[in-house]
C-alpha cells in the first residue's frame, strides 16, 4: 500500500468532503496545512488521543505542516461533545494552561517538535480572547439556531429536560473559527468531534471562500462500542510508566484487542486476523501490551513490563501468598472497582471504596485504580486495598 493509500484509509472513519477529492489534491504533490485541537480540561493525554495523533505523525512524516493547538480558548467554552448533561463548572484560561504544561511531551511520544519538519504548537486563547463582539456576530450570522441544535446530545437533553448552557452551544462556533484564524487546509479528529469540524469547514467557505478538509478517525472502543478514555475510567496515558501501562493494557477487555492494534499500531490487519485466529486471548492481548509499550517507551522497557506482569501475575508470584481467592463470577459482568470491593469484603460500602481509591489505596494487578467506576478487568488477577487483597479467578 503506498503512502496516500495508507493515509487516507488506514484507521480513517470519513474525510469531507469525500475521499476521492482529497487524494486527487495529495497525488497533484501539493503540501497541507492541518491541525488537530487538544482542549486540556485534564491534565493527561491518554491512547484515545493516539488514534488521531498517529494520523498527525503520517502527515508529518509526509512533508505535511502539522499544527498541534492547544484550546485554552475553546475549552473556556466547554465542548458539549457526547455530553447527556451541562457542564457544572467551565475552566478558565489559566487553568486550562496549566494542565496543558506537560502536553507537549506526552505528544511527543508520538508527533516529532523539533528536527525535520516539526510540529508547531499554537494556543487559541491567542486569537479567541481577542475578538470582538463584531467579530463574535460575524461569526455567528453563518449558523442558523436550527443547525446548532440538531445535535443528538442536544436533542436527548431536550427529551429529559436537561439544561443546554449558550456557552457550550457556542463551542463549534469557536472552534470552527479555528480554522478560519490558522487558515488551514484540513482539520483532524475524531468522529465524536464531526460536528464542531463541519462548523469549520462552513466557516472557512463563508468567510474565505475556499475549501476546506475534514478527516475523522474512529474512536478507541471494545467491540461493544464503549470507549477507552477519561470519561469511561480506563484510561491509559501517553506517559504511564512502562508496568503500569502494560498492566493497563492487560486489563482491557478481549474485544479491545483488535481495535487497538488496528488504530495503535503498523501490524498489518492481515497478520492481526491470523493472530487473533492462531494465539490464546491471553497471549493476543499480551502481544498488544508489548508492542504499544515499545511503542511509547522502549523494546527493553517492554521486555521488562513483559516480565514483571508475567511473573507477579501469570505465575502467582506475589509477596504474600496467602490471599484468599475469590471467583469472578461472583460479580457481574461490566461491574466497577468499587462494586467488586464490596463483594469480596474489601470495602464496607461503594462510600468507603470511593475514599480508599481516592487515597491511592487500591491497585488491581499492579495498576492503580484512580476511578471508582472503573470496569473490573475481565482477566483473573490480584485485587489490592491497602494490605488486604483477593486474588480473582475467572
Amino acid at each position: 500500500m503506498d503512502p496516500i493509500t495508507h493515509l487516507l484509509t488506514r484507521g480513517v472513519d470519513t474525510i469531507y468532503p469525500s475521499r476521492e477529492a482529497l487524494e486527487k489534491v495529495l497525488r497533484s504533490g501539493k503540501k497541507l496545512r492541518l491541525y488537530q485541537g487538544f482542549d486540556p480540561t485534564g491534565t493527561q493525554l491518554h491512547i484515545g488521543h493516539g488514534v488521531a495523533m498517529r494520523k498527525l505523525r503520517e502527515w508529518q512524516d509526509l512533508g505535511h505542516h502539522v499544527i498541534f493547538l492547544i484550546g485554552d480558548g475553546t475549552g473556556q467554552a466547554g465542548d458539549p461533545s457526547g455530553k447527556m448533561k451541562a457542564r457544572g463548572k467551565f475552566m478558565s484560561r489559566e487553568e486550562l494552561r496549566a494542565n496543558a504544561v506537560d502536553y507537549v511531551k506526552q505528544a511527543g511520544k508520538i508527533v516529532r517538535f523539533d528536527g525535520e519538519n516539526p510540529v508547531e504548537i499554537l494556543y487559541n486563547s491567542d486569537w479567541l480572547n481577542a475578538l470582538k463582539l463584531v467579530d463574535i456576530l460575524g461569526i455567528a450570522q453563518h449558523f442558523s439556531v436550527q443547525q446548532l441544535i440538531e445535535r443528538d446530545m442536544f436533542q436527548e437533553r431536550m427529551k429529559k429536560g436537561e439544561s443546554i448552557n449558550l456557552r457550550e452551544f457556542l463551542y463549534p462556533l469557536l472552534q470552527g473559527y479555528d480554522s478560519v484564524a490558522m487558515n488551514v487546509d484540513l482539520e483532524m479528529g475524531g468522529t465524536d468531534q464531526a460536528f464542531n469540524m463541519l462548523a469549520g469547514r462552513q466557516l472557512v467557505s463563508a468567510m474565505q471562500g475556499r475549501e476546506k478538509f475534514v478527516m475523522t478517525v474512529p474512536l478507541l472502543s471494545d467491540a461493544k462500542g464503549v470507549k477507552i478514555g477519561k470519561t469511561e475510567g480506563n484510561v491509559i496515558g501517553l506517559t504511564d510508566p512502562p508496568n503500569d501501562f502494560f498492566g493497563k493494557i492487560m486489563a482491557l477487555g478481549d474485544d479491545a484487542v483488535v481495535p487497538c492494534f488496528t488504530l495503535l499500531t503498523d501490524v498489518p490487519e492481515t497478520e492481526i486476523e491470523a493472530m487473533k485466529k492462531n494465539m490464546r486471548p491471553i497471549d493476543f492481548k499480551k502481544k498488544l501490551a508489548f508492542e504499544l509499550t515499545k511503542q511509547f517507551n522502549t523494546e527493553k522497557e517492554a521486555k521488562d513490563a513483559q516480565k514483571e506482569f508475567e511473573t507477579r501475575f501469570q505465575k502467582g508470584d506475589i509477596s504474600n501468598s496467602n490471599i484468599p481467592s475469590v471467583s469472578l463470577a461472583a460479580v457481574s459482568s461490566g461491574a466497577s472497582v468499587s462494586e467488586a470491593m464490596v463483594t469480596f469484603k474489601l470495602a464496607s460500602s461503594k462510600s468507603e471504596a470511593k475514599r480508599l481509591i481516592d487515597q491511592g489505596a487500591v491497585k488491581y494487578n499492579g495498576v492503580l485504580i484512580t476511578l471508582p467506576k472503573q470496569l473490573l478487568d475481565a482477566i483473573p488477577g490480584i485485587l489490592e486495598v491497602g494490605r488486604k487483597a483477593v486474588k480473582i479467578t475467572s
